[in-house]
């Protein structure tokens, strides 16, 4: 494997190499791409479509979807609200949440769903599901990687606190302050599956300390690793630095979009070490175990989401 170079897996592949190419992009970079995901082609570019037809509203419009005091959970985040833990300025993006439909659990609001653009509920209901989907198949490769059963992790997620992101980062003013479009920062949840990062920006940080950039090919999934699994596995898995830097040129007049999926463990799920993570090279940093809930609610509070 080329040390500065992620290399573009198959989900199509056979199992025990699909669990071997995964478990070592993932341990090298934190992150890896996945091509043969089976998202349809049509239902993805109906996303990209409302996405860009929601975030060309009216600012009061959208803003009819924000959720006063609900942690950026559901529904619209304005332009400059979040900032990466540590950053001194905002990030240059506004978003909006989708979260699972008909949860039974109070700690999972209610969606809230825009009257405009027509389609945007069952559109993003379906998206929501099929990310769901692909999102459990490649936590069951990497439960294989870990030595674990296949299934281990389906227990975990079934009925997870997993959100689906649509992000749009406006032109970039003549002015940023030190700002750019998404601070560097780790991700807080189990795994994260992106569609469309093809649009340079994206860039992850190597152990050696160089920005390099994460570009899959079309339609390609990014998928990288965030803090829950890094704490679950001991930091065997790295939850790894990345930010979406600021366009050059031209392109600083261009919209951009993305759609990250941020896959979660079930509210409830007590993160403990795993045991096969844990060794007299590897002593167990996390003795105490933590609640997936009560971990993401402390990361809100640390990205301004949330007081």
């Amino acid at each position: 494997m080329n040390p500065e170079t992620l290399p573009v897996l198959s989900l199509a592949a056979p199992s025990g190499n699909l669990a071997r190419g995964l478990g070592e992009s993932f341990q090298r970079f934190g992150f890896a791409l996945v091509a043969d995901h089976g998202l349809d082609p049509a239902l993805v570019a109906r996303g990209w479509e409302l996405t860009a037809a929601f975030f060309a509203l009216p600012e009061a419009e959208k803003r009819r979807g924000h959720v006063t005091g609900g942690g950026g959970q559901r529904g619209y985040t304005p332009f400059g609200t979040e900032i990466a833990k540590g950053a001194r300025v905002h990030d240059l993006k506004e978003f909006w949440h989708v979260g699972r439909e008909g949860a039974n659990d109070p700690a999972m609001p209610a969606n809230v769903w825009p009257e405009a653009p027509a389609g945007f509920r069952e559109t993003f209901t379906a998206l929501y599901a099929e990310f769901d989907r692909i999102g459990a198949r490649i936590l069951s490769h990497i439960a294989v990687w870990l030595g674990l059963e296949a299934d281990w992790f389906a227990p975990a997620i079934a009925g997870g606190n997993s959100i689906l992101r649509l992000l749009h980062y406006p032109p970039v003013p003549d002015t940023t302050g030190g700002a750019i479009r998404a601070g560097a920062h780790e991700d807080i949840n189990l795994i994260t599956l992106l569609l469309g990062a093809e649009e340079a920006g994206l860039e992850l940080l190597t152990r050696e300390g160089r920005w390099i950039p994460a570009s899959p090919p079309p339609g390609a999934l990014v998928v990288n690793i965030g803090d829950m699994l890094q704490r679950l596995t001991n930091h065997v898995l790295p939850s790894t630095t990345h930010r979406v830097r600021n366009p050059d040129g031209a392109r600083a007049g261009h919209s951009r979009y993305s759609m990250p999926f941020f896959l979660h463990l079930r509210s409830e799920f007590r993160i403990a070490s795993l045991p096969g993570c844990v060794s007299a090279q590897n002593p167990d940093r996390y003795p105490a175990a933590i609640t997936a809930d009560e971990y993401l609610h402390e990361r809100l509070r640390e990205i301004g989401l949330s007081r």
